[in-house]
């Protein structure tokens, strides 16, 4: 695993942590806290296409993602099923860390990516000591784990068009793009290349989006909510 510009945890990206891992309100990170977390990690930055981890590889850290998209995927780079993106707040690799197995799948950053990197032979003695941090890394893993049920769920009993409104609709950044390729959204879904291309076809009929290589502009995120069920 190639780690690229490792650099300790300054005072901004602690700030962060504090801000925004798992459920502030529950119990404030004191200042020992914080130096502990610090302790315990590295801030790794990753270039597109790089990855955090790879499938097969001993678990021995976790990371938290701070900034930048990551493309969860499994098999061989020519082969290769993603089975989630995730972003900023999510944290990967842990179950596999805390139960000493491989990693069940790769982490490759989409784009430029900054996050914690936390080894689990510095992490372990600080969730042992601090009852705040280990309230907030278990929330943190409950709510990505709630999400991913949700979004299961939420393709029960619905049309692949929905589907397919409902993921340009979360997957959209500022700029309304969506940079997932219709075998990714495809895989994402359960559903086949050729349903999600004539969805995406019926969507782009209908004004509501544009298309390009790898690329997905959203032009109506309201009428793609309408459509998703989420009026």
């Amino acid at each position: 695993m190639t780690i690229v510009n490792e650099t300790p945890a300054d005072e901004q990206h602690l700030a962060w942590l504090a801000r925004s891992f798992g459920r502030p309100d529950y119990l404030p990170l004191s200042p020992a806290d914080l130096e502990a977390l610090s302790n315990a990690g590295a801030i790794v930055k990753k270039y597109p296409g790089t990855h955090l981890f790879k499938e097969g590889e001993a678990a021995t850290s976790a990371f938290l993602v701070r900034e930048g998209d990551v493309d969860l995927y499994r098999g061989p780079a020519d082969q290769r099923e993603v089975v989630g993106r995730v972003g900023p707040g999510a944290v990967i690799g842990d179950i596999a860390m805390f139960s000493d197995q491989p990693y069940i799948s790769s982490a490759r950053a989409v784009g430029h990516v900054t996050a914690f990197r936390f080894d689990r032979d510095r992490l372990l003695p600080e969730l042992a000591r601090s009852p705040a941090i280990t309230l907030r890394w278990l929330v943190a893993s409950l709510t990505q784990l709630e999400r991913t049920q949700r979004r299961v769920l939420n393709l029960m009993h619905r049309t692949v068009l929905a589907q397919v409104a409902g993921l340009l609709v979360n997957e959209s950044d500022e700029q309304g793009e969506v940079a997932l390729s219709q075998a990714t959204m495809a895989t994402l879904l359960g559903a086949s290349r050729q349903s999600v291309n004539e969805a995406l076809n019926e969507l782009k009929r209908r004004g509501q989006v544009e298309t390009g290589y790898r690329l997905v502009r959203v032009l109506d995120i309201a009428g793609l909510s309408q459509i998703a069920g989420r009026d």
